[in-house]
């Protein structure tokens, strides 16, 4: 999922709209924009991509110099509850207190607990997104201002998060504390931009001002200058290491490391740890390349386009369901036999989660003629699934978290198969800190699937 936010720009859902376009690989099943003249809301979404969505009769209805959008992909297992118009972003709330729409990157670990104690004090949900759980603790806080119910009310939910909060004269920016999904500031003709990328910086020619830091609120208001608080002093830099591995574009600079560089040097060591005699690297497109050149670099092997990607084919680990995910395996790549018949091939991959995607390819590579295919992936094996937003959060759909290395490399048919340690993510990027739970199992938070109901009452 991706978010987009525009504060004090004229013209404001087109340049959400270009932004978009920008973020449309972090999801891909629907897409929105809701915007504010300072009077009323405008809001436009559907599902599918942002160009199947959008023209230009729809963003001529979208008002207003406030605006902020939404990219989206089911995170919860895929299943049928999370699909669906009702959850595609970003929301509209109707309120006595005030009008306000949000939109959320990530992923609520206590969102049961939350929503069974929301409901039992009279709250009606409209959709299964645990994005609305936020938007109800918020409003049952009656004590406060909207600043401090909105921190309490970040203080009550555990997970990873970037939310964007829109009212008619101000917009709240919100990272969770553990820095788990990034969230970036930029500046455009006077007013402000907030995406989860930098690279939509760029498609609308912003310029990056700062990184919001774990544990942050910004609020945007007309006529004042940006306010920072922390909701909380308990934070750390643990963003999730998926966002340099597979997420993010290689053209985007995340807290202060880009992400190409970060790949390329993964690659490098990759190189390094597990040479191999061969003929020509490749990288599976797009989030390999960068990798595939460090390798060759590193190696002195000569770099290859050895697969053509069909650029109209939506990413597949993103896709919902598994049957999905093999079609479009086998619609998205096609390799270039003239450059592999009767060579050695090393292969880097971003990561190996089912197998499907890597299976396929080491299948086709030798049918197109490669006499060898020596795997190198980008990142260590996945043994636990992940709670905070990525679409693996069973072990059943881990092959890792099942089999052996060397019994991974024989049920992909590679030749040889090696894995980055997890240090190494963490000196590619020269960080201290990453998430990388779905490695090792440390979770940066409590899970909460064992833990009993509670009462959020006594919190206000």
């Amino acid at each position: 999922m991706g978010v987009i936010g525009v504060f004090g720009c004229k013209n404001a859902a087109e340049l959400v709209y270009y932004g978009l376009h920008a973020l449309q690989h972090r999801g891909q099943e629907g897409c929105g924009i809701c915007t504010t003249d300072g009077t009323d809301f405008y809001r436009e979404r559907g599902e599918g991509l942002v160009t199947e969505i959008f023209n230009e009769k729809k963003l001529a209805k979208l008002k207003g110099e406030y605006a902020i959008g939404h990219v989206r992909y089911s995170s919860s297992n895929g299943n049928n509850n999370n699909s669906g118009l009702d959850n595609v972003q970003p929301f509209l709330f109707r309120h006595h207190t005030g009008d306000f729409s949000m939109a959320h990157n990530g992923n609520l670990v206590n969102s049961r607990q939350l929503k069974m104690s929301l409901e039992s004090q009279g709250s009606i949900f409209q959709s299964s997104s645990d994005t609305e759980i936020l938007a109800h603790l918020i409003k049952m806080n009656r004590r406060k201002d909207r600043i401090d119910a909105i921190g309490e009310a970040l203080t009550m939910i555990e997970g990873a998060y970037a939310f964007l909060i829109l009212t008619q004269d101000k917009l709240y920016v919100c990272r969770d504390k553990n820095g788990l999904r990034p969230i970036s500031v930029g500046k455009l003709n006077g007013g402000y931009i907030v995406s989860s990328e930098t690279c939509a910086f760029e498609a609308i020619g912003a310029t990056f001002v700062r990184d919001v830091g774990p544990g942050e609120m910004v609020i945007f208001e007309k006529g004042k200058d940006p306010e920072s608080i922390l909701f909380t002093e308990e934070y750390s830099h643990n963003m999730c290491a998926m966002e340099l591995i597979y997420f993010a574009r290689p053209d985007s600079e995340i807290e202060g490391f880009n992400v190409h560089t970060f790949r390329k040097n993964s690659g490098k060591y990759l190189a390094k740890l597990a040479p191999v005699e061969a003929d020509l690297v490749i990288g599976v497109p797009d989030s390999s390349i960068s990798g595939a050149i460090g390798y060759a670099e590193e190696s002195g092997i000569p770099y290859e386009i050895g697969l053509i990607k069909n650029k109209y084919i939506g990413r597949t680990f993103i896709q919902p369901s598994q049957e999905l995910r093999e079609k479009g395996v086998r619609l998205k790549l096609s390799p270039v036999r003239s450059l592999i018949t009767g060579k050695r091939v090393v292969l880097l991959d971003d990561s190996i989660v089912r197998g499907t995607t890597c299976k396929h390819i080491v299948k086709m590579l030798k049918d197109a003629g490669a006499k060898e295919v020596h795997v190198r992936i980008c990142c260590p094996p996945m043994r636990h699934p992940c709670f905070y937003g990525v679409d693996t959060s069973t072990y059943e759909e881990l092959i890792s978290s099942k089999f052996n290395v060397e019994e991974v490399r024989k049920m992909i048919e590679a030749d040889t198969l090696f894995y980055l340690p997890e240090e190494y993510l963490l000196k590619g990027g020269n960080r201290t800190e990453l998430c990388l739970a779905c490695y090792n199992g440390k979770y940066p938070t409590h899970l909460y699937q064992s833990k009993p109901d509670f009462n959020i009452e006594k919190k206000f």
